[in-house]
């Protein structure tokens, strides 16, 4: 038997591809001092208890009061997690990320009196509190957001009782992950020459990106049949998930979960409609692309291990860490010196978790710290890692601009414009290296794998979503999640979307249960929205320049000071329309032909 691969442990890692947590705290004391700091302030928040509508100035030392709690959370929260992160089975952080879940919860219950509050003061009665305080200005528009809310806001009795159950509702994705990144193991894949691999989290879709069809398909009977052993504990976990969304939606007046979930990024329901139903009226796009892909790969049947594949025969990019930072950098210049001087900063200055280690979170991310971002990675130096670096660098980059240029209480951008910073990164990295491209069979490579994100992407996140609709809405209606009932309609998405020209694996059918985000409340959707805008936000900087790479930095440094949607279309992109998802799918179509062509010439 060949020797396995062996993944390192923590305390192996070389520090220059660590992440500098010492930027927050040096050592886990001061983490505790602030911790206890933070529970003196239970009290104070307490003592304002009806008397936010008494004075200009009470009401402006409360909220600035809020102010310094978030910054006090931004750095509990973020050296506890992160230092979780870095080997997940450290009970230590374990721990102190459960000791910070139950001060926020308790803290929720103290300030529980705040929004009641402050809907109920009288507009008049605010408008007289600007002309007297001025500086209570800064927060008009946080007020202004929380009187358009006031009929899904509870009593004061009502909302202490809801915050009183924000960490019991949170169990469902605690527990979930906890089971999924530190309890999950799976059986070492083997190659066509009987040589093992371990699979893991991280490495799995290298493994599906391999060559060798019978190490794609061994790697995807392990991840599956493991994932199919739990399957009724998950179903679980997710049904937990969906019931307290029913609860909260409920509770708080809303028509559906999905209402109450877009409501609080104050983006329209339509927008998640839209996206859904013009992905199914360009589904042609997607079913042409798996019969070119069967075409290409020459087999009788195209199976779901055999997507992940590059079509093009005997070419591989191995892309070091080192190499991806100076492409990226340079694929960015057009977006300005100031825009690659913060990466620069971030690359020197250890903003970057690099490699993967034993018990390390999967996945990539980032944390948008007010010191300076924090970014996950688990980089295996290939093209898709180089990508993931451009994404991730993008969030971190938003989260540094919002950060430094609105004050605290619209420094935290909403959820459904993050993936636009992400992925238009992304889409200028793939047309700098498709410009600078003379190889045809490795522009073909790049087209595979432009054409891939869109599949990941654009279909696969709709899928996602409409999978996340579609469970919701059967415990909003009163039915019960199981596993096989899930496991039902996720096949069957699976079969509308990739269409007759792919074997849909029985396997398939349990994949719902290995992805973390649908604990995270319509999250995914997001993902297709924001690269349905990145596309067209791209494609603007690099066809007139400087003016627009500057209103793409204003709508980066914009926070959450204006509706999402606003804010893109400072950009140059307006969401609440089809337009720019049946674009983007529509140059979908057309890098499929382009390949297509491409394959046919002579020279490829």
């Amino acid at each position: 038997m060949d020797e396995k691969e062996t993944i390192a442990e923590r305390s192996e890692a070389r520090k220059e591809y660590t992440w500098s947590i010492d930027d927050i705290y040096k050592d886990d004391s001061l983490w505790k001092k602030d911790y206890d700091e933070v529970k003196k302030l239970i009290p104070v928040v307490k003592s304002y208890c009806g008397r936010l509508s008494e004075s200009a100035d009470t009401l402006f030392e409360y909220l600035r009061l809020n102010d310094s709690i978030a910054v006090y959370y931004d750095k509990l929260v973020n050296y506890a997690h992160r230092k979780r992160d870095e080997d997940t089975r450290n009970s230590v952080y374990q721990q102190m990320c459960g000791q910070l879940s139950a001060l926020i919860t308790e803290m929720g219950d103290a300030s529980s009196f705040e929004i009641p509050e402050m809907v109920s003061i009288d507009p008049e009665v605010l408008i007289r509190f600007y002309d007297q305080k001025p500086e209570l200005r800064e927060y008009e528009v946080f007020l202004a957001r929380l009187a358009q809310k006031k009929k899904h806001i509870l009593s004061e009795s009502e909302e202490r009782i809801m915050a009183l159950a924000g960490e019991m509702q949170d169990s469902p994705d605690t527990i979930y992950s906890i089971f999924s990144d530190a309890d999950m193991t799976f059986e070492d894949a083997c190659d066509s020459d009987g040589k093992k691999y371990p699979v893991t989290h991280s490495t799995y879709i290298p493994l599906m990106q391999s060559g060798d069809r019978e190490l794609r398909k061994s790697a995807f009977g392990s991840m599956y049949s493991s994932y199919g052993k739990y399957k009724n504990s998950i179903a679980a976990m997710l049904a937990a998930q969906t019931k307290q969304l029913a609860f909260n939606a409920r509770v708080r007046k809303y028509d559906s979960t999905l209402q109450a979930s877009l409501d609080g990024n104050e983006v329209p329901v339509c927008v998640y409609h839209n996206l859904i139903e013009t992905v199914h009226a360009n589904m042609s796009s997607m079913h042409k692309y798996m019969k070119l892909r069967k075409k290409l790969m020459k087999v009788d049947e195209l199976h779901m291990y055999d997507l992940y594949t590059p079509v093009i025969d005997d070419f591989e990019m191995k892309i070091p860490f080192e190499e991806a930072k100076e492409e990226v950098l340079r694929a960015l210049a057009s977006l300005g010196e100031d825009y690659t001087a913060i990466l620069r900063e971030g690359f020197a200055d250890r903003w970057i978790d690099v490699y993967e280690n034993a018990g390390k979170a999967s996945g990539a991310y980032s944390a948008g710290a007010r010191v300076h971002p924090f970014v996950l990675l688990n980089h295996k130096d290939t093209l898709n890692c180089e990508f993931t670096l451009a994404h991730e660098m993008g969030h971190a980059v938003h989260s540094y601009l919002s950060n430094k240029n609105q004050p605290v209480i619209y420094s935290d951008y909403v959820i459904f414009v993050a993936e636009v910073a992400s992925t238009c990164n992304e889409a200028l990295l793939m047309q700098y290296m498709l410009k600078n491209t003379t190889d045809p069979k490795k522009k073909a490579y790049l087209i595979n794998y432009y054409l891939e994100q869109f599949r990941t992407t654009l279909y696969r996140q709709t899928m996602f979503a409409e999978f996340e609709l579609k469970i919701n809405e059967i415990t909003e209606n009163g039915d019960g999640i199981t596993a096989e009932n899930i496991s039902q309609i996720y096949g069957d998405l699976n079969r509308l979307y990739f269409g007759d020209d792919v074997v849909i694996d029985d396997e398939i059918r349990v994949e719902w249960a290995r992805i973390p985000h649908f604990y995270y409340n319509y999250y995914v959707y997001q993902y297709a929205t924001g690269y349905a805008a990145a596309v067209a936000l791209s494609g603007n900087i690099l066809q007139n320049g400087k003016p627009a790479a500057d209103a793409y930095k204003k709508f980066l440094s914009g926070g959450c000071s204006q509706p999402p949607i606003e804010l893109l279309k400072i950009a140059g992109v307006d969401m609440t329309t089809p337009q720019p998802v049946d674009s983007a799918l529509k140059l979908f179509d057309s890098l499929i032909d382009e390949l297509d062509s491409l394959l046919k010439s002579a020279e490829v």
